[in-house]
């Protein structure tokens, strides 16, 4: 793989530049002439979750060795702990906590 000269960086910058500016802009433009069915609306307030998810997911699931849900996944679990936590209390910090806390019980005991 060759490295990129200094102009194919700055047209890549400005390239994602225009492309980030025109998508948010269209938005603006519409102004209140647009509106969103409401099917649309109800799917986009998943929009968070879904995103966070396929952020998280990879990064919890994915070890060197390839996917993995074995015990020797302590991410999996801990997010799994963290997760149930969460549904049954609904509070963040202690969320963090819980996941932490078995996380560091999975690295030290298996």
């Amino acid at each position: 793989m060759t490295p990129m000269s200094t102009t194919q960086i700055w047209l890549a910058i400005f390239g994602m530049t225009l492309v980030t500016a025109v998508t948010r802009a269209l938005f603006l433009i519409g102004g209140e002439r647009t509106v969103l069915p409401e099917r649309v609306q109800r799917m986009l307030r998943y929009a968070p979750a879904a995103a966070l998810a396929a952020v998280v997911l990879p990064d919890v699931l994915v070890t060197p060795d390839g996917l993995s849900f074995g015990l020797s996944n302590h991410e999996f679990y801990a997010s799994v702990a963290g997760l149930g936590w969460y549904l049954w209390r609904r509070s963040m910090v202690s969320t963090i906590v819980v996941g932490m806390v078995v996380f560091t019980i999975l690295r030290f005991v298996v």
